[in-house]
């Protein structure tokens, strides 16, 4: 890592075994990870008043998408500090311009990386 801050990373999806890998590897990168088991789940923690450095999302999920939770960070300002990376197999540009459009500062397609590459792109997203 950069600094010598930790970086508290939230990470959304409902699949628990991506949850658990995605929470490892950034864990052994040395961040302060929470796990989020979907949108609702997330949703709940920010309106809490949780603060994280870098919020990753996956789109396709029950109840409430990413989209949605998009939405919600943004109306109701959940994530003022964070930045937003988009983590999803939807990699079409109207879904990547979709991201964008709702607040997402980055987007990475889940087949196109590994989860160590994936830990590099945000990385490189929150260092701007």
């Amino acid at each position: 890592m950069q600094d010598d801050k930790q970086l508290k990373i939230l990470i959304v999806d409902d699949d628990q075994f991506l949850l658990d890998m995605y929470a490892l590897k950034f864990k052994e990168k040395g961040f302060d990870v929470e796990a989020a088991f979907g949108s609702v789940s997330a949703l709940s923690k920010l309106k809490d008043g949780k603060q994280f450095d870098i919020i990753i999302t996956d789109i396709v999920m029950p109840s409430m998408d990413g989209f949605e939770l998009l939405e919600n960070i943004k109306k109701d300002k959940l994530a003022e500090g964070s930045k937003v990376i988009v983590l999803s197999n939807l990699g079409q540009p109207s879904d990547i311009e979709k991201g964008k459009n709702l607040g997402a500062d980055g987007y990475i397609v889940k087949a196109n990386a590994t989860p160590s590459e994936m830990v590099e792109k945000v990385l490189e997203i929150y260092n701007g």
